[in-house]
This record gives structure tokens, sequence and C-alpha cells, in this order.
């Protein structure tokens, strides 16, 4: 049942990646500037440093002098073959970059995902359990904060205090956690607390308002009746009936900083994913930007896919269909 399901959400993906290749492909062309030149490292006013035939020749090369759709239609083929293109800069095949950057994001989601977890769960049980209290008013205080707070002004002021200020942490750099553990939770340590703080934010809300309904069922109270240990009926019982309407937000978060968090990639020089995709653009190459956007549109799908999954680990009682 499982397995058909899985497949059948696989197939119903495929209309979806198509479009958004086909999405990605059109943006990516509106981007200012001459990917030719670009390739050859020229500014627009030096446009004369070449003549008309050179860059000609350079076009048919790159395939830009092909009608839009026939250029896609060649990129989409590719694609399938697992060929993202070269870079117009390196001349290296995209997908080599890519498997190079991306470990450095997949460890820094991790350790923020962790982070947002470590302060989500405890802060929302304690914010429900303790309702109309200090401990609440507090726990919503600091998701209200976190949401409306904007990454880039929360790293920034992390980087002055704890870089500038104490020099305590590195505000820039990467050290990978399989060579150097305690480099790495160095300069991963500010962009985790940042991202993490993104993802607790509203999960903290998430679970605050779903523990509160759990601790009103009949269940519940039934445990408390029975005189079981608050610990077991919190945590074995309330919390995990919350955690199903949180997977949600956990999913999507997680997708989002799979995907590469361009922003604090970018303020902490963290050679991710996100940070390759700013080089891309800022650079004009084509493929890079290409290849980068078509990655993290497809961590996005396949991390919902298994969202669905793990609801039905959380409750039996949902239906796969």
């Amino acid at each position: 049942m499982l397995a058909r399901y899985i497949a059948q959400r696989i197939w119903q993906l495929i209309p979806v990646l198509i479009l958004v290749s086909i999405a990605v492909f059109l943006i990516v062309r509106i981007i200012p500037g001459d990917p030719v030149l670009v390739m050859l490292g020229i500014d627009p006013e030096e446009r004369v440093r070449i003549s008309d035939e050179q860059y000609q020749v350079l076009q048919h090369q790159l395939g830009f002098d092909r009608p839009i759709y026939v250029q896609y239609f060649n990129w989409l083929s590719n694609i399938v073959q697992g060929d993202l293109g070269l870079s117009l800069r390196s001349r290296r095949p995209i997908f080599e970059i890519i498997l190079e950057r991306y470990p450095a994001t997949i460890y820094l989601a991790i350790t923020a995902l962790l982070t947002g977890l470590a302060i989500a769960i405890p802060t929302g049980v304690i914010a429900a359990i303790r309702q109309n209290t200090k401990a609440d008013y507090a726990a919503m205080g600091f998701a209200l904060w976190g949401i409306a707070m904007p990454n880039f002004w929360l790293a920034l002021m992390l980087i002055v205090l704890f870089s500038l200020k104490l020099g305590w942490l590195p505000s820039i750099g990467y050290a990978s956690p399989l060579d150097d553990p305690f480099r790495f939770l160095q300069h991963a340590c500010l962009p985790a607390i940042v991202m993490g703080t993104d993802l607790a934010a509203p999960l903290t809300r998430y679970i605050r308002a779903e523990m509160l309904e759990q601790l009103k069922q009949d269940y519940v109270r039934t445990a408390w009746a029975k005189g079981m240990p608050s610990r077991i009926v919190v945590v074995k019982h309330a919390l995990k009936n919350s955690l199903i309407a949180a997977v949600t937000v956990v999913g999507l978060q997680t997708a989002r900083l799979l995907g590469g968090s361009t922003i604090i990639e970018t303020v902490f020089s963290w050679p991710g994913v996100g940070r390759l995709l700013i080089e891309g653009i800022y650079s004009r190459d084509y493929p890079i930007v290409q290849g980068s956007v078509l990655i993290i549109a497809v961590t996005y799908v396949f991390i919902n896919l298994f969202v669905d999954i793990v609801y039905k680990w959380l409750d039996p009682r949902i239906k796969l269909e």
C-alpha cells in the first residue's frame, strides 16, 4: 500500500517538475546580461573587443542562437540524462559543482534543524501546560519576535556581538564535520542559530496550539484520572499527537534549509547551494542558476512527499490515497 502510494505521488510530481523547469528556464532568461560576454569575461561596454563573427560562433556553440523552445527542449533532454550542462565561467559540469556544494548545505541544515527543534518543542510544550502565565507570554513573545525579525538583521547582530565585540566565534568560513567537528561547530554556530530561530518561531506557536487542543481531549483527562505521571501524559500522549500538525511546518522549513538559505549562506560566506545560486546570478551564469534552482525545487517537492509519509507513521488513522 505504501509503495503504491509513493509510486502514485512520484508520477503526479512529474507535471509539477516540468512546470518548474519551464519557469526556471524562462525566468533565468530575464536576467540582464549577455552570457557570451560573461564567458569571455568582457563587460558589455567592451563589446567591440570581439568581432561579430567571433561573437556569432560562440553564440552558436552555446546554443543561444536557436529558438527559445529549442533551447528548452535541449536543456530538458540533457537533464533527463543527468546532464545539467557546463558553467559558462569555469566550463565545469554543473552537477559536479552542485555536488561539491550540497554537503555544506546539508550539514548546516541538519544543525539548524536540530537547533530549531531544541528550542521549539520544549518552549511550545511549556507554554501550553502553563497557559496564561509569564512562561506562556514569554514563549509567544519569542515566537512573534522570531517571525517578524529579518534573518539578515539577526545574522549581522550576532556577527557584531559574538565575532567583533566578544571574539568568541568566527563570522565567516567553513570546515567539514567529517574532518574537524569542533571547527565545524564553531563556524556553523551563528548561521545555525539564525536559521534555527527562523524555524523555531512558527513551530513554537503550532506546538502550543496543538498541545492545548490535545490536553482538552478525553484520553488525556482519562490518563490524568488514572494517576499516570505528568511526564508520560504530556510526552507520550499529548505531544506525539501534537506533532502531526507541526510536521508540515518542519517539513517545509527543512525543505527550505536543504534548498539553501541564500541570504544566510551569503552573509556568513558559507559554501553551499544558496551561495552558489547568488554567485551564478551575479556572474550571469545561466546553467549554474538553472541547475541550482532546479535542485532546490526538487528538494521541496520530495520533502513534501516525505512529510506525507511521516503523517501516516504518526497517525495510522490517516489513509494514503
